[in-house]
């Protein structure tokens, strides 16, 4: 058994946590506030990169092994906290035909299910929409969370193991010993263990910038909104103009979301309020009559082509890192966990880790 200590408490940390406990290992889960505050609650919960076809072949090897595994990771938390995430398949609707970006040739190449629809089958799908749309992409498969009550659901059932959590204690200082890391240091106090990961989101660079290397993450603002109105009004997930609507079991409608490079700044704007709200109402007009309930942003962590870095540190050879998803987080989270524990582990692996590597050869990228 190793003694694991894992840096940031976002669903990333969580999940990676909730693996290696699983394969037996002692582990300690540190944040520097309460866990799931970040990206992880902050973002809309569709378990599909938007847009997909968009992505490398990496993005979406790690995705399709994500909605692979979904229900079997959270069935055992389920059962044993009894809370519920709302994983539910509402489907995923793309409005546009988007023939330049060939999305047909995407379909073939990884077998998705997808299909091309017509005004009349965006009619059936989803009759709250406005007329105007003729032409979209069906994704029946497709589920969403809710991210805070996934958050609550896999801190509960972390609760009832012996992993050792930590809230509220920022991490200060990495303390190495030749090629290794020997400690950490916090606000509170000094932790020593065999390995240690870096799961801090936007916050990851930091993080690696105090042992003078940067992983290339960087924080991406998107601001989002909450309309309140009646249950079952909203059917589909619904992607347009690089928007989308979300509809929660309760008659919660999430819009989102902006993407601006802005540092750590979080402030939200009314201009951005206005604009994401005239979307909402010209893709959907009984959005009009709900109420917006609540406005706010969130920090993705930015990586080169939205691709992760999930694997070992390129110097320290008991230093880990599984971070960079982007907009993705919620999506890749169970599949990244699984495969960083793998690697840790030195297990069979279940997706090619090149595909992921923190670094280029001798330098973080």
């Amino acid at each position: 058994m190793s003694s694991i200590i894992i840096i940031g408490g976002g669903i990333i940390g969580l999940l990676t946590a909730f693996e290696l406990h699983r394969a037996g290992q002692k582990v300690t889960l540190i944040d520097r506030q309460a866990f799931g505050q970040e990206s992880s609650w902050a973002g809309g919960g569709i378990i599909s990169p938007l847009y997909p076809w968009r992505y490398p072949d990496a993005i979406t090897r790690l995705a399709r092994f994500s909605q692979q595994i979904y229900p079997d990771t959270l069935a055992p938390m389920q059962q044993r906290t009894g809370l519920d995430p709302e994983f539910e398949p509402n489907g995923m609707l793309i409005l546009g035909d988007y023939a330049r970006e060939q999305p047909q040739q995407w379909v073939t190449k990884h077998a998705i299910n997808m299909r091309m629809v017509d005004a009349a089958q965006i009619h059936e799908l989803a009759p709250e929409l406005a007329e105007r749309h003729q032409q979209g992409w069906w994704m029946p498969d497709i589920h969403q969370l809710r991210n805070p009550r996934l958050v609550a659901l896999v801190k509960a059932y972390l609760q009832t193991t012996d992993i050792t959590l930590l809230e509220h204690e920022a991490v200060t200082a990495i303390n190495t010993l030749q090629l290794r890391v020997d400690s950490i240091s916090t606000s509170k106090s000094t932790y020593r263990a065999d390995q240690f990961v870096i799961a801090g989101g936007a916050w990851s660079s930091q993080l690696l910038q105090s042992r003078g290397a940067d992983c290339g993450i960087k924080p991406i603002k998107g601001q989002m909104l909450l309309l309140q109105g009646r249950a079952g009004c909203v059917k589909r997930i619904t992607l347009s103009e690089d928007r989308y609507i979300i509809p929660r079991k309760d008659g919660h409608v999430l819009i989102g979301s902006t993407t601006e490079d802005v540092g750590f700044n979080k402030d939200t704007s009314a201009q951005v309020r206005e604009q994401l709200l005239d979307y909402a109402v010209r893709t959907i007009p009984a959005l009009k009559s709900f109420t917006l309930q609540q406005h706010w942003s969130g920090l993705r962590p930015g990586s080169a082509n939205g691709i992760p870095k999930i694997g070992q540190h390129p110097q320290l050879e008991n230093l880990y890192i599984n971070s960079g998803h982007y907009r993705n987080g919620l999506v890749l989270a169970p599949a990244s966990a699984r495969l960083l524990s793998e690697i840790m582990l030195h297990k069979a692996l279940s997706l090619d880790q090149s595909d992921y590597a923190p670094c280029d050869g001798t330098h973080m990228i």
